[in-house]
């Protein structure tokens, strides 16, 4: 089991979902767990024995916030988890302008803030685990393969995953590692939007368009949150500490 006693991480988007899981498995594993979301996510705190905090990802403002917040709260940063991200199911001639912002300022220009001000606390840190601090971003298997009617969404997710490998290359040198985290369609509330968005495209009932989008998985069903928290666990962790630029996919088989 990884071991991230004395580890201090931030997980954003952390109020349900993939956010909640892989704050708890964090927790379990040893690590002292800040989480933050729209609203601050204070019940998941208490439960985990962290510190939760309100914030906006697409706010300079709020990471600057942040980081004097974990730097004076809890004493620096080891793990970033870049989580916060939104899904918008869309023919392209459906698509808005506003649609297209709103979805990369979430889940693009979010992970860049994120990991622009969260190295300097990061570079201080490194030094003191064999593996180097970390920072895992939640792509997805759609930033790996296309999928029709989520152009927008696969737009955010592969510049995600090509954005982790070239910060895992430039960030090499202070020690930190940078990998993503690819899942399938996971049994959260996003997994079963995705599921009633098909149902409608496809004009299908709902249990229908859930056994058709489980045996899209070669495994027959979909992920549990704790299969993406478990992978993030891992690659924050001294366990893979020769693993940077990584793309981890956790699909059931989808993208094989």
């Amino acid at each position: 089991m990884a071991d991230l006693d004395g580890r201090i991480a931030l997980v954003t988007g952390a109020a349900k979902g993939l956010g909640a899981a892989t704050a708890r498995a964090l927790a379990a594993a040893g690590a002292k767990v800040a989480v933050t979301d729209m609203t601050a996510p204070d019940d998941l705190a208490a439960e985990i024995g962290g510190i939760a905090m309100a914030q906006d990802v697409t706010s300079e403002a709020d990471w600057a916030g942040v980081m004097d917040w974990l730097r004076g709260e809890a004493g620096g940063l080891d793990i970033l988890v870049n989580n916060a991200g939104l899904w918008l199911f869309k023919p392209i001639l459906e698509t808005t302008l506003d649609d297209w912002r709103r979805l990369h300022a979430v889940n693009v220009e979010g992970v860049f803030l994120g990991t622009r001000a969260a190295v300097p606390l990061l570079a201080e840190r490194a030094h003191l685990w064999r593996g180097g601090t970390a920072i895992v971003n939640l792509s997805s298997v759609a930033g790996i393969e296309g999928a029709a009617g989520a152009t927008c969404y696969n737009s955010t997710k592969g510049a995600v995953r090509l954005f982790t490998k070239g910060c895992a290359k430039e960030l090499a040198a202070a020690r930190i590692r940078v990998n993503s985290v690819h899942p399938g369609v996971i049994d959260t509330d996003m997994g079963r939007k995705l599921i009633d968005d098909f149902a409608v495209a496809q004009g299908t009932g709902g249990n229908e368009t859930l056994a058709s989008v489980s045996a899209m998985h070669p495994l027959g069903h979909l992920g549990e949150p704790q299969n993406v928290a478990d992978a993030v666990v891992f690659l924050a962790s001294d366990r893979a500490a020769f693993t940077t630029g990584s793309e981890l996919i956790v699909d059931g088989g989808l993208s094989a």
